[in-house]
């Protein structure tokens, strides 16, 4: 019997058992935390009553996990992460990242297409990056669901709609040096070609904006110093980028969408661009958003990044662009090296910044980092939840079809997470999960903890509280 002033929401059959129930006083629906009851089977969520955290007035049956305060959210759906396998596997692989991802709340992540070798830029580069996870997998060593980016770069226009047909979630580009030869920059030319092709066949194309006319002419003096280091890549080459690119939708319709946006001055023209009605959209990034220039210090490696983490008032800026919605997303931007490309043979501390590898490896700490500064800046936990789940997963597609992600509800994929807002998380990044422990987190500790995964791949992990066996990770496809 359900109580009258409880709200039902789907219907599980009465002789079909929920293999897990779960009960919080605190579960994100619509937007809200609430308490709920959540019945789930086979990887999804079968039933939700809301207004009481009480299996027994929910008439409920199976294993029931009592969670008390803690709060239950979507996985988060982190789609900017590098992965690197095969090929570079010295700097991570998918058992090591999906481990982190796991550990940090990820419950799926779309994999870039570089800096793997080769780089996901034809079929046959994605079927043996497919193969390197699948054996991944086969282990049991795959702790999440896992799609892949295609990339477009000069010379593989004819190979865009064979890898959409394949299954990629949309292709990559940078306007300016990827920094590995394998991937080069598309020009203005190459740009509007992948543009139109991706437009006729209704695909999202992902960019890297920075501009190399203005990052050419800005200074790059060898500098262990962090001041010098964010002269070379100053606001203009973002901005100068991104009107060029808002000029090139406005001419082929693509959808669009502008990766690890660090310069607020770039607000303006995205939120005109959107007015306008273009197919835009834009992410930010955790580190930029709870690090600041003026706090990071001289020849540390670790915080080299491109484009760079910048000062405390374009941080601000950043996060009233959240709020306003002009920027739609947060995420990693997950990009590991090992030690020799991140110090080039300088001692940690003492790295010159323009030779040093560009890359924060934060899949492990990103989401709690964030949801911390959330709390500091009065911002909801929904709010967090909305742009590293709900929002990510709809840029990719997987907020639809049989399992959607990024949100509680009857049918929605049982890819959870129990937050406890009221713990501490201390990172070590001796301690992370990720293959290289070099990471701008060391040292932090913030409020709240992921206390588990519940159906995103936990089994094994340190930490898991929950006594419930999972399936392994899945690979995705688009469509599928």
């Amino acid at each position: 019997m359900i109580p009258e002033n409880d709200v039902i929401l789907g219907g599980t059959p009465a002789d079909l058992t929920p293999t897990l129930v779960l009960a919080s006083e605190r579960v994100l629906i619509e937007g809200e935390l609430q308490p709920a009851v959540l019945s789930v089977q086979d990887g999804r969520i079968h039933q939700v009553w809301w207004g009481s955290a009480d299996p027994a007035r929910a008439g409920v049956v199976g294993e029931t996990v009592e969670l008390g305060d803690k709060v239950v959210l979507p996985g988060v759906v982190d789609t900017h992460v590098h992965v690197n396998e095969p090929g570079r596997t010295d700097w991570e692989g998918f058992a090591s990242a999906t481990r982190a991802a796991a550990l940090g709340g990820i419950t799926t992540i779309v994999d870039m297409p570089l800096n793997s070798l080769p780089p996901t830029t034809t079929v046959a580069a994605l079927e043996a990056k497919r193969a390197a996870a699948e054996a991944v997998r086969a282990r049991g060593e795959l702790h999440c669901d896992v799609g892949f980016w295609g990339g477009a770069v000069p010379g593989n226009a004819d190979d865009l709609e064979p890898l959409w047909d394949a299954g990629v979630f949309g292709f990559k580009c940078f306007l300016a040096d990827s920094g590995v030869p394998e991937f080069p920059p598309l020009g203005p030319a190459g740009l509007l070609d992948a543009m139109d092709r991706i437009a006729r066949f209704g695909g999202l194309l992902i960019v890297h904006a920075e501009d190399p006319a203005v990052l050419a002419a800005a200074p790059h003096a060898g500098s262990r110093a962090y001041a010098d280091f964010l002269l070379s890549r100053p606001d203009e080459a973002e901005t100068a980028a991104i009107a060029g690119l808002l000029d090139a939708v406005r001419e082929t319709g693509t959808r669009t969408h502008v990766l690890h946006l660090s310069s607020a001055r770039a607000l303006d023209l995205i939120a005109e661009a959107k007015e306008e009605g273009l197919p835009v959209t834009a992410e930010t990034c955790h580190h930029y958003l709870v690090f600041d220039a003026e706090h990071i210090p001289d020849g540390d490696a670790a915080f080299k990044c491109c484009p760079p983490i910048r000062d405390r008032g374009n941080q601000d800026a950043l996060w009233d662009g959240l709020r306003d919605g002009i920027l739609d997303c947060v995420v990693s931007d997950h990009s590991p090296a090992t030690a020799e490309e991140k110090y080039r043979g300088a001692a940690p501390g003492e790295a010159d910044l323009q030779q040093a590898w560009g890359g924060i490896s934060g899949l492990q700490a990103g989401f709690l980092a964030l949801a911390d500064a959330a709390r500091r800046r009065g911002v909801p936990l929904a709010d967090v939840s909305r742009w590293t789940s709900a929002n990510t997963a709809a840029l990719v597609g997987l907020d639809r079809g049989r399992r959607p992600k990024g949100v509680i509800a009857e049918g929605a994929a049982a890819d959870l997470i129990v937050y406890d807002p009221d713990a501490t998380t201390s990172f070590r990044a001796s301690d992370m999960a990720h293959k290289n422990k070099i990471s701008a987190y060391d040292g932090l500790t913030v409020t709240g903890a992921v206390e588990c995964g519940i159906f995103a791949p936990s089994e094994g992990l340190d930490g898991a509280k929950i006594p419930h066996s999972t399936k392994p990770g899945s690979l995705l496809r688009r469509g599928a």
